[in-house]
This record gives structure tokens, sequence and C-alpha cells, in this order.
């Protein structure tokens, strides 16, 4: 599977044959912003995932060796997802691991990386390294990468509104 998608400025990179993606974004925040929202829960259950989830938040603890665990909702049901924060720095980086609790022996890494572009802009860049080949390539295939682009959509407009 080889995609490279640039779908509402996010840009998707899925190298064939390989356990990881890349996801690209710019918003119009600066990175202590940015930052803020991913690791304020009030605002992600806001932002994170599809326009018709509803997230609730399990337990969150946004720091280096804290936990996070939240709960998403649809007309389809819930899905479960937790998982660790291994290094947080501050406007700078995230590195995580993310379980679907659907999937529990299939653990990821997250490394997430904020640039401050300049002008009130940042970059965010993430890496998803996955188990298996057959597991991140079952995620994009569950719509994984819709979802991204929503969410970051929704991250965009919280921002725009100042948080």
């Amino acid at each position: 599977m080889t995609t490279d998608t640039d779908h509402s400025q996010v840009k998707l990179d899925v190298p064939e044959g390989t356990q990881s993606l890349e996801i690209t974004r710019d918003f119009n925040a600066s990175p202590d912003k940015v930052f803020r929202a991913h690791m304020d829960p009030e605002l992600f259950v806001k932002w994170n995932g599809p326009e018709e989830i509803t997230n609730t938040i399990r337990e969150w603890d946004p720091k280096t060796g804290g936990n996070w665990s939240y709960v998403s909702r649809d007309d389809n049901g819930e899905y479960g997802f937790f998982g660790s924060f291994h290094e947080v720095r501050e406007n700078e980086r995230i590195v995580q691991t993310f379980t679907f609790e659907g999937f529990p022996d299939a653990v990821n890494l997250e490394i997430m990386t904020l640039t401050d572009l300049g002008d009130g802009r940042t970059r965010l860049s993430s890496t998803a390294i996955f188990d298996s080949v057959e597991s991140r390539d079952g995620m994009v295939a569950a719509g994984m990468e819709s979802g991204i682009v929503e969410g970051y959509n929704k991250l965009d407009a919280l921002l725009a509104e100042g948080v």
C-alpha cells in the first residue's frame, strides 16, 4: 500500500511494506496553543476524531511517565483507547503509546514534534510506528485517514477561536 495524500492540509505518507506512517499538518496557531490542545483533556475531547464521535476521558496524566485513556462513542458503539506518555516536552514533543482496546495486542508508538514556523504558525509532524505492517494497514483501511482529517479540521476551528 503506497499512499501519499494531502487532504485539507493533512499530508499522510503510508510507505508500502513498512510498519509506520507519517502525518504532517500546519496550524495557524503558536506551538504552545497546539501543544495545549493535545495535553488539556477538556480541549482534546472537543477535536479528537471524526465529526460524529463524542469523547470521554477516563484517565489523563499528561506528563512524562503519565497514562491516558478515553472512550469514543458514535451511533455504532463505543471504542476505548489507552496509552502512556513516554516523553512530554512542553511546546516541542510528545512521545506516547497508543492502543485500541479492540486490538489490545497491537501497541503503537507515536512521536509528535511541533515546529515553530514563525508568524504564529506551527507544523505538527507525527510518526506512528505500528507493531506490524498488517496492523498499520488495518488502521488505515478502517478509516484512520478521515478521522485524522476531520479531527485536525476541528482542532483548526478550535484554535481559530483563540483557545
